[in-house]
């Protein structure tokens, strides 16, 4: 039974079988992004964070596109306040990136249309997994206009496609096809346009259905060890192991296994 959280607004949330749904909902601005968008998507974030029933969670934008990236008629009306409400905004996005990357419940991106500067693509390099239609189009774009990756993007870009790749998408601007951004590591699978959010659905579902602890613990051991050796993480790895082993969920994996039987999980 489906559960509406937000049903109006510029964001969207519907809880369904332990998937939240959260849904961009600027569709005549192409989700372009703006302070009351990116207000909106924060506090939808922290609802599904807050729900004990939301086991994953499903990213996706209304109308023609994912994220055009920050709404630039919004950003042109403010001349020389521009640089006062890009703080605004770039703050809201920055509570928007960590949150997704906080959120225990893994996070499933499913693109189509345009994944564009930080809204879009940075967005997207935020999440867990990710799903790009076939003729969606993946553009970091922020040197084009003379402004400079945000949303986390000079971080996890790099950290997903190496530094020379991500020099050169940042300061070149190349329009990524979702083969190209399949290629580069920027996004999980590419599907066909009219399966995409079915496929979404699925593998959030599927997610929802796992050992929700060992999922949330190992999405945050692998988020937290970028960018550190091995040899650091060792430990953490060892007790997260340890702590995860005592769980019913571990109990009932292992039960399922030696029983030959699919596995029934509860998050506990």
């Amino acid at each position: 039974m489906s559960d509406t959280l937000l049903e109006a607004g510029p964001v969207l949330v519907d809880l369904d079988g332990g998937v939240a749904h959260v849904r961009l909902n600027r569709p005549e601005a192409l989700n372009g992004l703006d302070v009351p968008l990116l207000r909106a998507l924060y506090d939808a974030l922290l609802l599904v964070h807050g729900d004990p029933r939301t086991r994953a969670v499903l990213l996706t934008g209304e109308g023609p596109s994912f994220c055009a990236g920050g709404d630039v008629k919004t950003f042109a009306a403010k001349g020389e306040a521009l640089p006062d409400y890009l703080r605004e905004a770039t703050t809201w996005l920055q509570n928007c990136t960590t949150a997704l990357l906080a959120l225990r419940a893994p996070v499933v991106a499913a693109v189509h249309g345009f994944a564009a500067g930080g809204g879009g693509f940075g967005l997207v390099c935020a999440c867990d997994l990710v799903l790009a239609a076939q003729s969606s189009k993946f553009l970091l774009g922020a040197t084009r206009v003379g402004m400079a990756p945000d949303a986390g993007g000079s971080v996890t870009l790099t950290r997903l496609v190496g530094l020379r790749k991500a020099l050169e998408i940042a300061l070149t601007n190349p329009t990524l096809s979702a083969q190209e951004a399949l290629e580069l590591g920027i996004v999980t699978r590419v599907v066909a346009d009219d399966a995409l959010l079915d496929e979404g659905r699925a593998l959030a579902a599927a997610l929802a259905a796992g050992p929700t602890l060992a999922l949330a613990a190992t999405k945050r051991l692998l988020w937290d060890g970028v960018g550190a050796t091995v040899a650091d993480r060792l430990p953490e790895e060892s007790r997260v192991v340890s702590e995860l082993s005592g769980t019913a969920d571990a109990r009932e994996g292992l039960a399922a296994v030696i029983e030959r039987r699919a596995p029934t999980f509860r998050g506990a």
